[in-house]
Parts: C-alpha cells; sequence; structure tokens
C-alpha cells in the first residue's frame, strides 16, 4: 500500500467504522468485544487488498457477514449446552479409592495359586455357574465349591476390604467383587 491508498483508508476507518461497528456489534448479538474483534479482522483483510477495492464499504460488510457466519459455523460443533439442574455428581467422585482397591486385589490375585484365581476369574468375573467352572477345569463341582470358597477367605485376608458387604455398599463398586478388579 502507498501513501496515498493509506492516507485513504485511514480517512475511510475514520468515516465508516462507527457504522461498521454497529453492523459488527448486530451479527455478534450485542458482545462488543466479539464486535471488535471481528471489525478488525474486516479491516485487516480490506488493508491488504485497499487499492484493488472497486466499493471497500460493501466489501468489508461482505467480509462481516461471513467472517461472523465461519465463527457460528465453529461455536455450533463446539457450543456447550445450558441445563435448569446440574447432572449427577458420580462423574465428579474421587475414584482413588477404587483405583487403590483395583491395586490391591492384583496383587492379592498374584499371591493365590493359578487354580484358585482361575475358579475365582471364572465364577465371578466370567460369572459361569459352578458346573461349568468344574467342567470347564475338569474337577468336581465340590472341588470348584471348596477351592473357591478358600480363595475367597483369602482374598478377605488380604484384602480386608472385600469383607462381606463392604465392597457392595461401596459407590465405586458394583454388587460382585467382580467389579473391583476391572
Amino acid at each position: 500500500m502507498n501513501d496515498e491508498e493509506e492516507r485513504r483508508f485511514r480517512e475511510f476507518v475514520a468515516a465508516r467504522s462507527p457504522a461498521l461497528m454497529r453492523t459488527a456489534t448486530l451479527l455478534t448479538g450485542g458482545d462488543t468485544h466479539a464486535a471488535e474483534d471481528l471489525l478488525q479482522t474486516a479491516l485487516a483483510k480490506a488493508a491488504g487488498r485497499w487499492g484493488r477495492l472497486e466499493n471497500p464499504e460493501a466489501y468489508l460488510r461482505q467480509v462481516l457477514y461471513r467472517q461472523q457466519v465461519s465463527l457460528w459455523r465453529l461455536l455450533r460443533t463446539r457450543r456447550e449446552t445450558t441445563v435448569a439442574e446440574l447432572p449427577d455428581a458420580a462423574g465428579r467422585e474421587d475414584t482413588t479409592g477404587a483405583a487403590e482397591l483395583r491395586i490391591q486385589m492384583r496383587r492379592a490375585l498374584a499371591r493365590l495359586t493359578a487354580r484358585q484365581r482361575s475358579m475365582l476369574v471364572l465364577r465371578y468375573f466370567e460369572d459361569c455357574p459352578e458346573g461349568e467352572v468344574a467342567e470347564l477345569l475338569g474337577c468336581s463341582v465340590g472341588t470348584v465349591r471348596s477351592t473357591t470358597h478358600r480363595a475367597l477367605a483369602k482374598l478377605r485376608k488380604l484384602v480386608p476390604e472385600l469383607e462381606p458387604g463392604v465392597v457392595s455398599r461401596s459407590p465405586e463398586f458394583g454388587n460382585s467383587p467382580a467389579e473391583a478388579w476391572k
């Protein structure tokens, strides 16, 4: 831009900025800060093309409109939705206790025999009936019952939080010990 074009641009900005600012304010829904940003963006685009513009005001109004439409499109996908009531605070709970219990469970499971771990996983994690566990592991239903009983007793000793009813009363866990393993 040469000196003459720069002088004409400054005169135009000084003369037409209030009217263009009103347009930008209307386009932004009354947000004057957003309107100032919008007008500044449009003026910056116009300054780069100033010597080639036949009708600078029409060009600026078109840039204002198109820029604001682009912002609307961006905001539409990112806009937060306001609601009358906040959702349940379940997502904001401190899950440190749940993480600690999972770590303790993994350590305790590692201290069980492979057979005991297998039976507990099949019975409580996979939710298989005793007969199916017996068939899968090639033993009797009585062996499944006694081994499961001993494994649970050992787990409760290693992880006291697993005492009957403690896990199911805690909001972090479901109704079975398997929920603490996940």
